[in-house]
């Protein structure tokens, strides 16, 4: 996914548009995104420019990954698995922060 590395061109924390970037979307959407409380986000100073935290950005799109998951297992059959659409699995709930 994102490289953490010595000779990492992208820090801690990414702008806007370096989280549009990996995400393939535009600005917007990932403003949007933050505003919402979906992307957890910081603001640098008052009404300085929004940053997000790379390790933030990973688990946000893991946790997309999981809730797409578990949406197309809910489609997928008639009578769904309810511990497994809970997203609990067989080590427990896995800890976001």
């Amino acid at each position: 996914m994102i490289q953490n590395g010595p000779g990492d061109a992208i820090g801690r924390f990414l702008t806007v548009a370096d989280a549009a970037e990996v995400l393939a979307v535009d600005v917007e959407t990932v403003h949007d995104l933050i505003l919402s409380g979906e992307l957890p986000a910081i603001r640098v100073g008052e009404r300085g420019p929004w940053r997000v935290e790379r390790t933030q950005l990973e688990l946000w799109i893991d946790d997309q990954y999981e809730a797409t998951r578990r949406r197309s297992a809910w489609h997928q059959g008639e009578f769904a698995n309810v511990i497994e659409l809970s997203g609990l699995r067989a080590g427990g709930p896995r800890a976001v922060d």
